[in-house]
């Protein structure tokens, strides 16, 4: 039995298949927002999520359109708390220390007692790679 389902089925397959992961990453992005706003009470959370439950779309849809501005300030507001935090790992990880920091930094320590010299000559062969 073979079945041609045609160009449009494909369309409007690829459509739903796009409302529904977009209607995905809105629900994440309203039960994220719901039980990280502090000012809303445990009762008032409760019935959104009822609502979430049993009419999916609609509750989304109202959701964000009555509480948008309110989730655009708490994602604004925490963006704004990591972002020290992000700055101050962030060089840390994304580039390693250049050899002559290492050099220098191996050099203090030798000169504060930490490392013999035969450390210290060692690291600076590993560092720039001479042996």
């Amino acid at each position: 039995m073979h079945v041609d389902y045609g160009f449009w089925a494909l369309v409007s397959f690829l459509l739903a298949a796009f409302v529904f992961v977009a209607y995905l990453f809105v629900l994440v992005a309203v039960l994220g927002d719901l039980f990280s706003d502090h000012s809303l009470n445990g009762w008032w959370k409760a019935v959104w999520m009822v609502f979430l439950v049993f009419v999916p779309f609609l509750t989304g849809l109202v959701y964000v359109i009555a509480r948008g501005h309110g989730m655009a300030e708490r994602r604004a507001a925490a963006r704004r708390a990591t972002a020290p935090r992000q700055a101050e790992y962030s060089p840390h990880v994304a580039a390693p220390p250049s050899p002559s920091d290492e050099i220098a930094k191996a050099k203090s320590m030798l000169d504060a007692g930490t490392l013999t010299p035969e450390e210290y000559e060692s690291i600076k062969v590993r560092t720039l790679g001479e042996g």
